[in-house]
């Protein structure tokens, strides 16, 4: 019973906790509601009424994407995995990706709330791309993504994609989120 017990305390703080951040970002706290409120407030992207608008969370407001489209996405791991849509209204996806790991068992691990990566990659030259290589796009699940394509795409912490280029403030706003916590001042 002392487990049940304490399962049930942990759960109310974590329900108390879920409770501040929907107040915060307007939707329940499920990490996709918080990526697409990160890309907003970091990205300046306008995010559609609707929750449930298919395909499409919003669009980059200003910039060299300004009137883009995009899809936003946040996984607490990045191992190579993302939910392709396939609608041709799509522009970008932009996602956020936890720390780099191996396939194995979730059993035992934790999947902390972080981003240690942040990735741009063009839908359209993404479909074609798997498309080519006859790769089997997943209808309902991820579809594995080549590490060169994730590799061209980063833009955080390395920025090698330069269709949107990272400002300071960006970066260090991306900061806050990651595993290690940044310094006052830094």
């Amino acid at each position: 019973m002392n487990d049940l017990t304490e399962l049930a305390e942990l759960i109310r703080a974590r329900n108390a906790i879920d409770t501040l951040i929907a107040r915060r970002v307007g939707r329940p706290a499920h990490i996709g509601h918080v990526g697409e409120f990160l890309a907003c407030a970091i990205f300046n992207i306008q995010l559609e009424e609707s929750a449930t608008a298919r395909a499409i969370d919003g669009r980059f407001v200003d910039g060299p994407l300004a009137g883009r489209t995009v899809n936003v996405k946040w996984f607490t791991k990045h191992d190579g995995l993302l939910d392709i849509n396939e609608d041709t209204s799509l522009d970008y996806y932009l996602v956020f990706k936890g720390p780099k790991t191996p396939p194995a068992s979730s059993r035992g691990a934790i999947a902390p709330w972080v981003i240690e990566y942040v990735f741009l990659l063009d839908a359209q030259q993404l479909l074609e791309n798997l498309r080519c290589r006859n790769v089997k796009i997943q209808r309902h699940g991820a579809t594995g993504i080549a590490s060169a394509l994730w590799e061209q795409a980063e833009i955080y912490p390395v920025q090698r994609n330069i269709t949107l280029m990272l400002t300071e403030t960006q970066r260090a706003q991306l900061a806050l989120f990651s595993l290690t916590i940044p310094k006052a001042g830094t």
